[in-house]
Parts: structure tokens; sequence; C-alpha cells
């Protein structure tokens, strides 16, 4: 009886002689090259850009700021990530998580994340650790669509082309002619729709200020662009109502911040009260701090800031406990490391273009994107976050090698 290959349903065909050519292009040696990439090196470098300004918000004043600049290398391809946090978060990435990243498998970040999270138990996830841990973790999902071939966006699962943005910055130190140049740049010049100041000004204690600063920007703006505040927790409850009543002409849509990021009582009690969207949770450090913040009715939107939170591993673990709760999140400044997430996230509202981050990411990298329309897009054509670094600009500003 000759021989036939039963090929009756569930049975798998395994004859030596055949093969499926359908999946060739799955199994070109590049692809393959890549999925069984290591990772060899993970280096950083510590970079102070000052200011173009003296600048501050409701609580804090800074006159620099600290990029942690981390680079994975697998073969000829590096990816790159970073965090704006101090200096500090390089001993980490060197002294505790170089040492368990070098020799991990290239496509499996997630367990990577995995390890590195167990190894700083002891040293705690908020702050220091967490911020070495998203510049760590971001740095591998790039180097992982750099070996693909990929743009990041595509890698994650792109639900939009563009990311809506909103123009960010307004500090407290600006006077009113510099306030209004920077509002008139985003909103008339780039024709972005909605802009963000700083206002809590003193620990809330110069409240007439913020009245006048707020009634500047809207005379500024126009009627038709969203007007944004940023209290940086400055504020108490009771402040921020009164405030949001005095100002109701001038159509505040978003409050981000009006208390203290640490007191969900008073964010719901101020999101109650007032007509404008609470915002809050830029300072998230793990899944738990976020699931507490949306059961709280804390916030209308959940900030999400993936080089504070532990990188896109815990950006994509953050968006769906805001989907579970029905709430959309924007992404806290970074914007070129948050906009390929970005563009893979449903229920995305929109995203920090934050003046300090935009100029440095601009000086820094070649590719770095453009917020022309109120919208920007990561390229597809681009490998990873499509970003070049321009080694001599960065140079000039190595702390370290100062």
């Amino acid at each position: 009886m000759p021989h036939r290959s039963d090929t009756s349903p569930g049975r798998a065909d395994t004859s030596p002689d055949r093969r499926d050519t359908s999946l060739d292009g799955e199994h070109s040696p590049a692809v393959v090259a890549a999925t069984s990439a290591r990772i060899e090196h993970l280096t950083c470098r510590v970079l102070t850009i000052p200011t173009d300004a003296p600048e501050a918000d409701g609580t804090i004043a800074w006159d620099s700021t600290t990029m942690v600049l981390v680079a994975a290398r697998s073969g000829e391809k590096t990816g790159i990530g970073w965090t704006y946090g101090p200096s500090a978060c390089a001993a980490i990435i060197r002294g505790l998580y170089a040492p368990l990243v070098v020799g991990s498998d290239a496509m499996s970040v997630p367990r990577t994340w995995g390890r590195l999270v167990k190894a700083s138990r002891n040293d705690t996830r908020p702050g220091v650790v967490g911020y070495a841990l998203s510049a760590v973790d971001t740095a591998l999902w790039d180097l992982k669509a750099r070996l693909l071939g990929v743009s990041l966006a595509d890698l994650f699962g792109r639900v939009r082309d563009d990311v809506p943005v909103y123009g960010s910055g307004g500090f407290t130190t600006y006077d009113d002619a510099r306030t209004a140049e920077q509002l008139a740049h985003w909103a008339i010049e780039q024709r972005i729709p909605r802009v963000k100041i700083k206002i809590g000004e003193s620990w809330g204690n110069r409240m007439e200020r913020d009245v006048h600063r707020i009634q500047l920007a809207r005379k500024v703006i126009g009627e038709d662009t969203q007007l944004f505040v940023d209290a940086n927790g400055g504020y108490t409850a009771k402040q921020a109502i009164r405030l949001m009543r005095d100002v109701r002409d001038a159509r505040v849509t978003w409050f981000e911040e009006p208390v203290s990021s640490d007191d969900l009582h008073g964010l719901a009690l101020v999101r109650g009260m007032v007509e404008a969207d609470v915002a809050a949770g830029e300072y998230g450090s793990d899944v738990g701090y976020f699931e507490r913040m949306c059961a709280a009715g804390a916030v209308d939107c959940l900030q999400v800031d993936a080089t504070r939170a532990g990188g896109y591993t815990a950006w994509l673990q953050a968006i769906g406990v805001a989907a579970g709760h029905g709430l959309q999140v924007s992404g806290h400044c970074a914007p070129n490391v948050h906009a390929p997430v970005a563009a893979a996230t449903a229920n995305l509202r929109h995203l920090e273009w934050f003046h300090d981050h935009v100029r440095i990411e601009a000086m820094l990298f070649e590719g770095a994107l453009d917020p022309t329309g109120g919208a920007i897009t990561p390229d597809p054509l681009r490998p990873g976050n499509g970003l070049t670094l321009r080694e001599d600009v960065a140079a000039h500003y190595d702390a370290e090698g100062a």
C-alpha cells in the first residue's frame, strides 16, 4: 500500500522534505540572528545641561537638568534610553544592573526587567532606583527594535500615527513678556492647541500672581486653545477650589496636582468641586501606586512617566490599570522617550511637550520629533526610537568627564 501523509485536523506534517514557504521572511538570517542575540555591553553617562533661564514651579527652583543616558549593545546594534534624574542613578546602573543585563537575551526584555526589579528589593523602587531601572528598560526595548529593524512604535503595536501634545513650561520665574513669548510660540507659531503654565507659586502664597498669570495666558493664546495649569502640589484643597472659582472666565480645562499627589483624598475633593479635569501620577513608581490613585477616584486622567515608573515595561502595566478604571493616560515629560509607546496606547489623551526636555533632546539627538500642528509622529522607517546621539554635543555636557 503506498504511503500517505496523515493530514487530518490536529496532526502536524513532520515530513522532512516539506516546508511552509509562507514564513520565509520571518526566518531570514537577520531575524534569526536578532532573536538569538545576547546583550554584550551596558554603559551609562551623566549629562548636565544648564537651563536657558532661571526656572521654578510652585514648590522648587532649578538651573540645570541632568540626564542619565544608557546604551545597551548587541553586535553592531546599540539601543539608547534615559531618565531625567540624579547622577546617583549611574551607580545603580553600573553596580547593580549591568552585571545582570550583560549576557541576557535581547528579545526577552520583560524577563530581564523582572530580574532587575527583584535585585532592587533592598534599595526600594521609588526614586533613584526607579529612575535607573527606567533608563535601562527603555534602552533594552530600543535595542530590541533596532535588532529587529522595526520602529519602537510598531514593535509595541501602533494604534495611532500621531501623538497629541501640549506645550508645557510657563515657569513662575518668567515675567509676563517671557511667558507671553513662550505661549505664543506654541499656540500661534507651532499651532499646538493646548498649553500649560506653572502656578501655586511659593507654595500657594502668591495666589494673586497666579490669577494674573492665568488671565494673561488666556489673553495670549486666544479663545480656541485649551489652557492647562500645574500647581505641583503647592495648594491646599480649599485654596485650589477657590482659585478655580476666581479664574472661571479663563476656562482652565486641566488642573495638574492641585494638591500633593500623595494626598489622594485631597485630589478627589478638588476633583469633585472644579470643572477642570484633575490630573496626577507623574511620581508613580510601580503598578500599585497607579492602582491606588485610580481606585481612590483621585484623577480624571492618570499621568505616567516611563522615565520614573520603570520604563516601557512599567508604562504598559500602568495603562492597563488606567483602562480598567475607565481612565485615559497622559505621558509626563521626556517626549522623545514617550512618543513610541504613546503611539501604541489606546487610552492615551496626550503627551507633555516640556520645555526643558524638548530643548535637551533636540540638542542631543538627530531625529528629535517636531510638534508643529499639535502632534508628533514616530517615523516608521527609522528603527527603534529613531534617534541618533550627537556625540560631540553630549561630550560638551558630560558631567563625569568635566
